[in-house]
């Protein structure tokens, strides 16, 4: 009888610890979920600003179209991604459109003297200082959530579970700098 007593106190045991361990997982989870929201927000406000500037640029420099082509196509690439893995690539190939758009504005004074043009432009760079941000605390948020499930003994409630490791968003070191909206 006594046994059976020690049985079922650790049994008892064992599934509060799993029920507290599975509890946490879910919070940090959902951490990891809410934290690629942010940067989601602010890519997609990244987004919003690309077409408007692309429609200023292409006022003063018409025949550029290659240039606004590339910068389109990478905006649809970027806003078709569904993982941090393709949203980093499909950043960094935005981030060298934005780049050549800008070398493009280099060409034209005029542009540049442009209020909307620099509003734009200063949007833009407020917008990549943002998204540099809401990057960062993604990736810190994921590396607490893998470190979690790869602990012992954390590890085997969160393989029992179904937790899986999630990917950072690594964009290209270049990107962190990118684009150069100062003239």
């Amino acid at each position: 009888m006594t046994f059976g007593i020690i049985i079922g106190v650790v049994a008892v045991l064992l599934l509060v610890f799993v029920v507290i361990v599975y509890n946490r997982l879910v919070g940090e989870r959902n951490r990891v979920d809410n934290a690629w929201a942010q940067v989601e927000v602010q890519l997609q406000r990244r987004y919003d600003l690309i077409p408007n500037l692309v429609e200023t640029v292409k006022g003063y420099a018409k025949h550029e179209s290659q240039t606004f082509e590339q910068v389109t196509q990478a905006r649809a690439m970027s806003a078709a991604a569904s993982t941090p893995a393709e949203q980093a690539q499909a950043e960094n190939f935005l981030t060298s459109a934005l780049r050549q758009l800008f070398a493009v504005a280099e060409d034209y004074p005029e542009l540049k003297a442009s209020a909307n043009f620099t509003g734009l432009q200063q949007d833009l760079s407020d917008t990549e200082n943002k998204i540099s941000v809401s990057r960062q605390i993604y990736n810190d948020t994921v590396l607490r959530y893998n470190t979690s499930i790869q602990r012992v003994p954390t590890n085997l409630v969160a393989a029992i579970t179904g937790f899986k490791t999630r990917d950072m968003f690594d964009a290209d070191s270049r990107a962190d700098s990118a684009p150069d909206v100062r003239f």
